[in-house]
């Protein structure tokens, strides 16, 4: 049913929460999870690479925490993007022929008594591909 799995983290726990998902479907389907990052050029001024180079590193401690939680029991592929997060998500999706898309209900921005975060909802409501909203672990985070 899935081949690719796709999960953005911001770096939230949220984001961790979701891992968990991803690693039970691609576990439970033999698919691939992809973990993708992207730094938000709306938020940071990333025309200088000075500027953008501590934020993808950020953004590899995100990635590399969920890689590792995979433990070598799915493969895994990652990756750091720049742009609009959930414009990148979508992009890396259709361009990595992604089957599902596995994310928090909402990640570090934001305000907490939303339902779905800025970026989740547009990803649910842009998406060519299925969805798999996950809450957080503690749903008071």
């Amino acid at each position: 049913m899935y081949d690719r799995i796709l999960l953005p983290t911001d770096g939230s726990a949220t984001a961790e929460a979701a891992m968990n998902h991803a690693i039970d479907l691609a576990t439970r389907y033999g698919a691939d999870v992809h973990v993708l990052h992207v730094v938000d050029a709306r938020q940071y001024d990333t025309s200088i690479e000075s500027a953008v180079e501590p934020l993808r590193k950020r953004g590899r401690e995100y990635v590399g925490r969920l890689v590792e939680a995979a433990d070598a029991s799915v493969p895994v592929t990652s990756a750091i993007e720049v742009g609009r997060p959930a414009r990148r998500i979508l992009a890396y999706a259709t361009d990595h022929d992604v089957d599902l898309v596995v994310m928090g209900t909402r990640g570090r921005g934001g305000l907490p008594d939303r339902l779905l975060g800025s970026v989740t909802d547009y990803v649910v409501a842009h998406a060519s591909v299925p969805v798999h909203v996950v809450p957080p672990a503690d749903p008071d985070a």
